[in-house]
């Protein structure tokens, strides 16, 4: 195994710049491993791992500033990276889902069957119709799906897009190694809240409704249920927004 890397074939391993790397050591976010006698720059394996932790958190939409707190904060790489895996896979299985539903209506159109069923796998809003309807009836199902067929393809599209970002946003505060009252955890708490009360047909978007019990239960769903954790990094990373949640409902809701 390599000892270490120029700065040439690191930017070439990363498909990024020599310039680029030498301002993330500017920074202080990658400094080199070692500096030669003629300037030259070397990097070793924790910082080729420290480099991937700031790929990865660069693809989240962090900015450098952020960055550089996330890796201040937290030092167990394992861990942060276990984070930023949960969420890649969970990511590769919605886009696998999708994938499939478009190539099997592609494939429909050049004579094959079309099965309805198959063409909006990773694309179902309604797959927990039923729940919803256990938990907290039919018309909170009927609202909110009456909600969600208004919309146009491109209101639809942000409100997924916002919604992927909440759960980036908390696997990195999560990963980060703060407290879920740490300010920021509870900044994403009241974010998410927030998304909660613009869906109709739930208790957060009734204002005589119990709020701070939907929220809470639905913490605790989060954690109960792998398919909500999956979201979140999996049950630790859900705990993490539970506790951050609760918090946040016993002091403002």
């Amino acid at each position: 195994m390599r000892d270490e890397w120029s700065i040439q074939q690191i930017a070439k391993l990363a498909g990024t710049t020599s310039r680029t790397l030498r301002h993330y050591g500017e920074l202080g976010l990658l400094p080199p491993s070692r500096v030669g006698g003629n300037g030259y720059r070397f990097y070793d394996t924790a910082a080729l791992v420290r480099l991937q932790r700031i790929l990865l958190l660069r693809e989240l939409g962090l900015g450098l500033t952020q960055i550089g707190e996330v890796l201040e904060r937290e030092t167990d790489e394992r861990r942060a990276l276990g984070a930023h895996l949960a969420w890649l896979r969970r990511e590769q299985d919605r886009l696998a889902r999708q994938i499939a539903a478009v190539q099997a209506t592609i494939d429909a159109g050049e004579g094959g069957e079309l099965m309805a069923e198959d063409m909006f796998d990773g694309f179902d809003h309604t797959q927990y119709q039923d729940e919803v309807v256990q938990r907290w009836g039919e018309n909170a199902y009927r609202d909110s799906d009456r909600w969600w067929r208004g919309m146009s393809d491109a209101e639809k599209a942000q409100w997924k897009k916002d919604a992927e970002t909440l759960g980036r946003d908390w696997l990195v505060v999560a990963g980060s190694g703060v407290e879920p009252t740490a300010p920021e955890a509870q900044a994403l708490a009241e974010r998410h809240v927030a998304w909660l009360t613009g869906i109709p047909g739930t208790p957060a978007a009734d204002p005589d409704g119990d709020v701070k019990g939907y929220v809470t239960g639905l913490g605790e769903m989060y954690v109960a249920d792998p398919r909500f954790a999956a979201n979140y990094g999996g049950e630790e990373g859900a705990a993490f927004v539970r506790d951050a949640l609760r918090a946040y409902a016993a002091a403002h809701l």
